[in-house]
């Protein structure tokens, strides 16, 4: 049986996973709300 403290103390992260969280958040993504938005507020100029 696993002893999960045992392995909890063990446990080390991969330092390339810190580096891949990094860099997302640094990145200006865009997301479905942004989109949404962008298509609105370009569907009330081609109204005007």
């Amino acid at each position: 049986m696993l002893d999960f403290e045992e392995e909890l103390k063990r446990f080390r992260p991969s330092p390339e996973i810190g580096n891949v969280e990094d860099a997302i958040r640094k990145e200006d993504l865009t997301d479905m709300t942004d989109l949404m938005m962008e298509l609105l507020r370009d569907k009330r100029e081609l109204e005007r």
